[in-house]
């Protein structure tokens, strides 16, 4: 059995949540308490604080978690990052007051920065040859400056919307965080055969993200000006139709740039275009 740490409440755990959903992990228990062991799949999912996670991991307590890169980082705990899950993006940044006059790294010489991320800030301070006081804060890190507490923060950026309200501006990007599957280092053989095939079906999912399967019927004489419209992943499938001189033609294409051929596909000839949703990929 492979126990893999989660957090216990929160959008991370939202989103792990609905990973393991989509990797066919069906928990045994719709109420959540500490542990729970799946129905289908030998691995028991374990509740903690985000911040207990990369301990947990390191000591053997569990085996993987699912824990933010930036917690990770700031932990510096002895485990391995084994994939990175691309959900629950953000930023470390350095901020400052909005109306300051920002020319570069030098301006954090002798001021006051309030974090909750201390490691993190001084391993980059010294990297960078500047002498700073960190100043602790556990939460609204970004009101300090304005109440004095200090000159500027480092803390967790998303959509920026915070920074503004509080009258501050991103200066720094330090670190780009996001999801991370981190696991111990000494797995015993049955456990990572159990870990590969969740890495395995956690990559299938991964791989159909953004992805649409595409369906349409193209007159043969326009099967080469279509063909060269698409992008497919492979060379397109294409079927002879019941109708005499028509195919159809089946590609997996990014959603994003399915807008973007559209109107070509339908000016190449395509017709009865249909868009499916994908729900897993092998690749």
């Amino acid at each position: 059995m492979l126990r893999i740490a989660i957090q216990s409440k929160g959008r991370l755990y939202e989103d792990t949540m609905e990973l393991l959903t989509e990797a066919g992990i069906k928990l045994s228990s719709a109420k959540r308490t500490l542990l729970i062991p799946a129905r289908n799949f030998p691995i028991e999912v374990l509740f903690l604080r985000d911040d207990d996670i990369p301990d947990s991991v390191a000591s053997g307590v569990a085996d993987i978690g699912i824990v933010g890169k930036n917690e990770f980082l700031e932990k510096q705990k002895d485990a391995d990052i084994l994939k990175n899950l691309g959900f629950s993006k953000c930023r470390l940044s350095l901020a400052i007051p909005k109306d300051e006059d920002y020319q570069g790294l030098e301006w954090f010489s002798g001021r006051k920065i309030a974090t909750s991320y201390p490691g993190i800030l001084s391993s980059f301070l010294n990297e960078k040859g500047i002498k700073a006081d960190i100043h602790v804060i556990t939460g609204s890190v970004e009101i300090a400056p304005g109440i004095g507490l200090a000159d500027a923060i480092f803390d967790i950026v998303s959509s920026g919307s915070t920074l503004v309200s509080n009258r501050l501006k991103e200066v720094e990007v330090i670190v780009e965080s996001q999801a991370v599957l981190i696991g111990n280092k000494n797995l015993s053989e049955d456990k990572k055969e159990i870990l590969e095939e969740l890495i395995f079906r956690i990559e299938a999912v991964q791989a159909a993200e953004d992805k649409k399967y595409i369906l349409m019927n193209v007159p043969n004489n326009n099967l080469e000006e279509v063909l060269n419209v698409l992008p497919g992943i492979k060379s397109p499938t294409i079927m002879p139709l019941a109708q005499e001189g028509w195919s159809s033609v089946h590609t997996v294409l990014n959603e994003k740039c399915f807008w973007e051929i559209i109107n070509k596909l339908k000016t190449a000839g395509a017709e009865g275009i249909l868009v499916l949703n994908i729900e897993k990929m092998v690749l």
